[in-house]
């Protein structure tokens, strides 16, 4: 069972997320941020890439798109709130994105 990650934790991992956009949800245990993309075929590839990843590791994230805009935000149900795999997730997104992004 994957575990939520405890108050040290999140505050030396999430330093560098916040750092590329990535914010704490004020109402949830969560994060978001919100990635654009030159047009709506751009997101979607993006998307598809990121659905391949999260089928891989079994983690899915909450999204929506628009046009060249998609927002998400991760958190990990099963655990009540931010784990490990929203981190991994994060990351991911963060790097098939591209900078500045």
């Amino acid at each position: 069972m994957i575990e939520k990650l405890d108050q040290d934790s999140r505050n030396e991992l999430l330093g560098p997320l916040r750092d590329s956009g990535w914010e704490v949800v004020d109402d949830r245990d969560a994060i978001r941020k919100i990635f654009g993309f030159r047009s709506f075929s751009e997101a979607f590839g993006w998307m598809t890439r990121v659905a391949l990843f999260a089928e891989k590791i079994n983690h899915h994230p909450e999204w929506l798109n628009v046009y060249g805009k998609v927002e998400v935000a991760l958190t990990t149900h099963s655990a009540g709130g931010l784990t490990d795999l929203d981190l991994r997730m994060a990351k991911k997104m963060d790097a098939l994105a591209g900078p500045g992004k």
